[in-house]
């Protein structure tokens, strides 16, 4: 397993061998160490190519992934895996603010907490935080899943579009157009199955599902104080 020393290899040059590997489809495996809170660790892989960064990062990392596996031993910065595509961004720490922004595919798996702003302006991606959110969280979002095994702060989901919200916990208050809703079995079989694919211990009878109104797709005057 190749191990790339960011005490002996700057950022260019892991983020560029790390990018050939995907492009060239090698399906390997590669180890950062040292990562020293460094920004766009392993940016813009489109490949199957596994990472596994030793330590914490800073904003960015794995941003724009597609197909790749990549795995932090730490606590992430901002942005996290954002704008991601497909494959999975693990996090073994917290998460700073918007993690998964404007993410349109794949799993990002949160082991501990993730700060404001988690999911916004989501596409599709599906992320799933076992502990708790911050404020502002799935703002605007449009499709996906977010799954949250602890609790959410204030405004879950405000301007929500077609996203649908998963809490374990309390929320604290609901944004804009954002509204409980009925746990019918479909939504029961999608948890249970985003659940084992993070690994996370619980179950979906345990959540409160949580979506759009759909009050604000079009602008009425009616409805003019939730704008």
């Amino acid at each position: 397993m190749p191990v790339l020393d960011m005490l002996k290899t700057d950022l260019r040059e892991v983020n560029l061998t790390l990018q050939s590997a995907a492009r060239a489809q090698a399906n390997e495996a590669y180890v950062i160490k040292n990562p020293r809170g460094s920004h766009a660790i392993a940016v813009g892989l489109d490949g199957p190519v596994a990472v596994t960064v030793k330590g914490s990062t800073g904003y960015y990392c794995a941003g724009m992934n597609k197909a790749a596996t990549i795995h932090v031993e730490g606590s992430v910065g901002p942005g996290v895996a954002e704008n991601m595509m497909s494959g999975a961004v693990t996090v073994d720490g917290d998460a700073s603010q918007y993690a998964g922004a404007t993410g349109r595919g794949g799993l990002l798996n949160i082991k501990g907490n993730a700060s404001s702003r988690c999911g916004i302006s989501m596409k599709g991606i599906d992320i799933v935080v076992h502990g708790n959110i911050g404020h502002m969280s799935a703002f605007m979002a449009q499709k996906g899943n977010l799954v949250v095994l602890g609790d959410a702060g204030d405004a879950l989901g405000d301007s929500l579009y077609e996203a649908r919200l998963f809490v374990r916990g309390a929320v604290k208050s609901l944004g804009a157009d954002c509204i409980e809703k009925d746990m019918r079995q479909e939504h029961l079989d999608l948890l249970a199955d985003l659940l084992a694919r993070a690994g996370a211990d619980a179950r979906p009878e345990e959540f409160k599902r949580y979506g759009s109104a759909r009050k604000l797709y079009n602008f009425n005057i009616d409805h003019a104080d939730a704008y």
